[in-house]
């Protein structure tokens, strides 16, 4: 099972958090600097992390230059997503 997910990622933030849903994307907060592929490597750290996934489950597969990217997600159903992130 394969879930994919939009996000609204905001780079050089205070802290790392998922903050929350904005309909039906996510938005997360990640520390690092949006240059060579660092935000997108925080975001899929912080993504495995909260879901209680390994590292390699979560890969950002669009929108890479861009605050709005699309995340895939292995082993994950949409609904269990949904329940695992308020």
């Amino acid at each position: 099972m394969t879930t994919r997910l939009d996000v609204k990622v905001s780079p050089k933030a205070s802290r790392n958090a998922v903050t929350g849903w904005m309909g039906e994307v996510l938005k997360i907060s990640v520390t690092a600097v949006p240059e060579r592929g660092k935000a997108n490597d925080a975001v899929e750290q912080l993504l495995a992390d909260a879901l209680g996934l390994p590292r390699s489950a979560v890969t950002v597969v669009a929108g890479h230059s861009s605050k709005l990217k699309r995340v895939q997600i292995v082993g994950l159903t949409a609904d269990a997503l949904r329940r695992l992130v308020p």
